[in-house]
């Protein structure tokens, strides 16, 4: 499957905002974005007003990197969101918050998306008592999330769950940190997802 391998603070710059991409370092004084807000390449700091094309587009690469998305990929959870009753733009990002990979970020056990997407793949987690190794896997409602009992010493689970505080809690998650499980005690609403994101210019882009 084909992976970005480049600079993941350069995606950050491309796209005008922090998305969040290298975990901890995101909140530190080493996040390139503080330093270098601009573009990146040579005429990064030059101003365009952006076409009603542009607009749509940024707007759907922000939120395709920021859950690190194929294009292929991002297009299916479109198709499936527009079959579904109710407001496109909202289930797709809905569809987006209930992937595995990104329940395990929010519940604090991964400092990043792609660390999550990785410590999944590596068969860490129990959904229900069931080993899952799928990123891509739906939670629903009343899931329960757990870390195996053998990963409860992986370095990486604890020292994010050290800095889970700078992020904040997520108001449809409950965690307890103690026994390394997390439950979903409602699917995510519009209103949780508090990053900045407007899903209408994505809904127009794929409309076109």
């Amino acid at each position: 499957m084909a992976k970005y391998t480049g600079s993941k603070c350069r995606i950050c710059r491309r796209e005008g905002t922090k998305l969040f991409l290298k975990g901890d370092r995101c909140f530190t004084d080493k996040c390139a974005f503080e330093r270098r807000s601009y573009p990146p390449g040579e005429h990064g700091r030059t101003r365009k007003k952006p076409t009603d094309f542009a607009l749509q587009l940024r707007e759907k690469q922000k939120v395709r990197r920021m859950y690190g998305l194929l294009e292929g990929q991002f297009k299916r959870y479109f198709t499936m969101a527009d079959r579904r009753k109710g407001v496109t733009g909202e289930n797709l990002l809905v569809m987006l918050e209930r992937r595995l990979d990104n329940v395990v970020f929010r519940s604090g056990f991964a400092n990043s998306r792609i660390q999550a997407r990785q410590l999944v793949t590596h068969g860490h987690f129990l959904v229900n008592g069931r080993s899952v190794n799928v990123p891509s896997y739906q939670i629903r409602e009343g899931d329960n999330l757990a870390v195996k009992e053998k990963s409860r010493k992986n370095p990486v689970i604890l020292e994010a769950l050290e800095v889970m505080a700078r992020r904040g809690s997520t108001e449809w998650i409950e965690v307890d940190n103690q026994s390394f499980k997390s439950t979903v005690k409602s699917l995510p609403t519009r209103e949780e997802i508090t990053f900045p994101i407007n899903e209408q210019l994505i809904v127009e882009l794929y409309s076109k």
